[in-house]
């Protein structure tokens, strides 16, 4: 039993982690190819993307520079409506992100009252987003969506690998995606729905905590960050 123990509020409150993953690929324009030159330049020299880093990037610039940027959030807008999503977007934080691959974590103690939602913008590169607990693995390409629990573990890693290794992404070959993403609050009864959320499944222990955790049977759980598989804390 995978739990959840996030701020709702000012109080901890617990809640089942969903092992469901809603994915699609989205007809999205491609960027021209001077918005490609300033994400190299970025993820390059200001943030120096090492293997397995996710880092944000300047979303303004993006926004400015790149005219059919409105087309993709557009594009997602409508896919999450078909969803039974309507309008989830417009009231959720939004960035734009690059990762060079990402090393297996589970995002539970920072946004464990979130659905993350994202729209990569990158052409397919060889690579997958790997959610390991659940067996379920999407090919990352333009326009591929996808809506999952954060506390669900995954990582970005090679087509044809298991796991996650540095040694897959050598320097020379550029291996970097860049995505928009939504925090969607997992309270929301959409959202909640959508993935099946179950609240209130540990009160008790919810009662005692003083700050968000992820518990596996009872017991404050990590995840190994090149297997991808729970450990004990």
């Amino acid at each position: 039993m995978l739990t959840s123990f996030f701020w709702s509020g000012d109080a901890i409150r617990s809640r089942r982690v969903s092992d469901i993953v809603l994915s699609g690929t989205l007809d999205l324009p491609a960027p021209p190819a001077s918005m490609l030159a300033d994400w190299q330049r970025e993820t390059t020299k200001r943030l120096a993307l090492e293997p397995g880093d996710v880092e944000p990037m300047h979303l303004a610039r993006t926004q400015f520079r790149w005219p059919d940027y409105k087309r993709c959030v557009q594009a997602m807008s409508d896919w999450t409506g078909a969803l039974g999503l309507p309008a989830v977007l417009d009231d959720s934080d939004m960035a734009l992100m690059a990762c060079r691959g990402a090393r297996y974590h589970h995002d539970g103690e920072q946004y464990g009252g979130a659905a993350f939602c994202n729209l990569f913008l990158s052409e397919d590169k060889g690579l997958d987003l790997h959610f390991p607990a659940i067996g379920q693995r999407i090919a990352l390409t333009r326009g591929t969506a996808v809506i999952f629990d954060t506390v669900q573990p995954h990582g970005v890693i090679q087509r044809d690998s298991d796991r996650f290794c540095a040694a897959d992404f050598p320097p020379d070959h550029d291996f970097t995606q860049i995505f928009l993403t939504w925090e969607l609050p997992i309270e929301d009864a959409d959202t909640g729905n959508a993935l099946n959320v179950v609240f209130d499944s540990d009160r008790s222990n919810a009662l005692q905590l003083e700050e968000a955790q992820v518990w596996l049977n009872g017991s404050r759980t990590a995840v190994c960050p090149e297997s991808g598989c729970w450990v004990r804390v």
